[in-house]
């Protein structure tokens, strides 16, 4: 597994590739699993999208985003657990902002916020989805009214 991730300073990553693989014949099982097994193998980004194919059959795009020195392990990839019979490489430079995480304090527990950070003042705040599923469901109060609560923590 390939454990590197970018740092969280404001940068500029040049070194990055998009690949993408049209498919027409997959079910969505596999795709599920081919996107685990992508992200686990240092996928930056793994995504679908519905496409019409050659004589209007329905398919799927199936992009990801990963450093250069990936491509080989990305491509192994794809053509093991895929149906796919070629691969389309694109470079390409991702503007990546600050990223900060902090832990804000609800009235049923802490939840971590990922916050993105440019020129010095945050300009997104992102709740820790997993985090706050298990307060809805231990403390049985609706996903929404966990997100109002750490939106009125961070000034949303």
């Amino acid at each position: 597994m390939d454990s590197y991730r970018p740092p969280n300073n404001e940068h500029i990553d040049n070194h990055m590739v998009k690949m993408e693989v049209n498919l027409d014949d997959i079910s969505g099982e596999w795709l599920g699993y081919v996107m685990d097994v992508l992200f686990d193998a240092g996928a930056n980004d793994v995504f679908y999208t519905p496409i019409y194919m050659k004589k209007n059959r329905p398919g799927v795009l199936l992009q990801l985003l990963c450093r250069k020195e990936a491509i080989g392990q990305m491509k192994d990839i794809l053509l093991k657990e895929t149906t796919t019979l070629g691969i389309r490489y694109y470079p390409l430079t991702v503007h990546r902002m600050e990223r900060d995480f902090v832990q804000v304090e609800t009235k049923w527990g802490s939840i971590t916020v990922k916050q993105g950070i440019s020129n010095g003042e945050v300009f997104q705040s992102s709740p820790e989805y997993e985090e706050c599923r298990k307060i809805a469901e231990k403390h049985k109060v609706p996903l929404k009214k966990v997100y109002e609560e750490v939106w009125k923590h961070v000034g949303k």
